[in-house]
Order: C-alpha cells, then structure tokens, then sequence
C-alpha cells in the first residue's frame, strides 16, 4: 500500500508521463501507480509496435474489464434491488453492460482525447465502449477487486447512468417492431447482406423488411445485435423513436405496467 502511495506521489509530480497522470486523474479519481498499464489502455490493436501482439494493445485488458464490469454491475443491482426477481436483475445489467451503452458512457467520459492520442487510427464509436472495459481492467490490476467496486459506482454509473430510467426502458427493439407490425398485420423478416473481416473478425451487414420492403441495414460483429439495431433503424423510420432513441411519446402508454419503487443508491 505504501509502495503504491509512492508511486502515485511520484507519477504525479516527477513521472515523464505526467501530463497522462493529470489527464486521467479527474476520470479515476486518483493517479495510477502503474502508468503503462493504464496508457494501454487506450491503445488500439491497429498501433505499430515491436512488442509481441497481445502486449501493445487494450484487448486484454478490454476481455478482464469485461469480465469485472459485470459482476460489480450484478453485484450492485443484486443489493439496490433485494426483492427484484433473477429476470428483472438480468435485463437491468444488459442495459448497463451492453456495447451501446458503453458507448455512450466512454463518450461523456471522454475517453476519445486520450484514444486519439494514443491510438494510431480512426477512432470508430465501439472503439469508446471497449476503452472502457479496457480502463475497467486497468482499475481492477491496479486497485483490486473492492477499489474497482468504488470506481465503477462511484465513477461511472452514479455519474452516467440513469438507473431508474432504465427500470421501464425497453431496449428491444426487434421486439417492439414486431409488436407494432404483428398489430398493423405486417410481417417481419431479417436478410444477411454481407458478411466480411473486419480489424481481423467477421463482421455482419443485416437488412430488416417489413412486408419485404428494407427499410434499414446494420452492421456488427455479432448477428443478433446488427439485427437489433437495424431494429432500432427501422423503428426510427417508422417514426416509433425519438431523437434519443427511446419509444416515442406520442404511441400510447401501455396499461397493466407496475413502476418498481425506487430504491437508495
């Protein structure tokens, strides 16, 4: 512990990556005694190095933040809920897990400055999500399992995600359009566009049709989620979102859906 204060006062005043140190202390809440780690954090695969593959970028790093992330998040709802039943809890952290969200949290962290700066290529919106496993990682090797704990509440979800708004958010959205078109008798149907490598993956091009006609494509590494944005596409089309990309207003409440009491943090 006193080794790693040490380090902490050092990077912070005498390191020749102090400018790093002064950049991530306000995202961490503290400077990092293992500087490196946390600057391959935000390293991309696609940088040039020397170093053996897995060691010059964040995908490992991006796999153990993964993994860490979602047992903190399981672990918090488990208590903040404690008469919420296992489907309940699994929904709230899909919602908070999944890459768009994640996005969407790297975004309003701005995770970007420090990924322009220290990946050599064009940053891409998954790029912001998967800095933030890989910063989540980076906390976990550093701080343990409770200072990650501390971190991602504290830090993350009380900061940038709404967790009562969540509560009766439905992110389905190959769902909600089938529910709109099973209503309006149309039929739903998704077709596989293409299918190429993409940084090294396969990655899917998926339409969705209603009655036959396209009306959206999405692409995604994995199938199940191009098809649920171009869900979300289709929907917005429709005019059935709003601009941020929630169920518009205008379509009627439904009836019979109990509002769970909120709960203190």
């Amino acid at each position: 512990m006193l080794v790693r204060l040490l380090l902490r006062f050092r990077n912070k005043f005498f390191h020749r990556d102090q400018e790093f140190a002064k950049k991530i202390r306000p995202i961490l809440g503290f400077t990092p005694a293992r500087i490196s780690l946390f600057k391959l954090a935000f390293s991309h695969k696609s940088n040039p190095s020397d170093k053996a593959y897995a060691m010059q970028n964040n995908e490992r790093l991006e796999y153990l933040g993964d993994a860490v992330l979602g047992t903190v998040v399981a672990e918090y709802l488990f208590q903040k809920y404690p008469n919420a039943n296992e489907g309940f809890l699994t929904k709230m952290r899909s919602k908070i897990v999944k890459r768009n969200t994640l996005n969407k949290i790297g975004d309003k962290m701005g995770l970007d400055v420090l990924l322009q700066e220290y990946s050599q290529t064009r940053l891409s919106r998954s790029m912001l999500g998967n800095a933030v496993e890989a910063l989540v990682g980076a906390v976990y090797l550093e701080s343990g399992y409770r200072g990650t704990k501390r971190f991602v509440i504290n830090k993350i979800l009380r900061n940038y995600v709404d967790v009562h708004e969540l509560e009766s958010y439905d992110d389905n959205y190959k769902s909600q359009l089938l529910e709109h078109c099973q209503k309006n008798g149309q039929t739903v149907s998704y077709k596989l566009v293409a299918r190429y490598k993409f940084e090294k993956r396969d990655r899917f091009k998926v339409a969705v049709l209603v009655d036959g006609k396209k009306l959206a494509t999405a692409d995604d590494f994995n199938k199940k989620s191009a098809e649920q944005t171009a869900s979300e596409k289709a929907l917005g089309v429709l005019g059935l979102l709003n601009e941020n990309g929630d169920e518009s207003k205008e379509k009627p409440a439904k009836k019979g859906r109990s509002q769970r009491s909120r709960q203190a943090n």
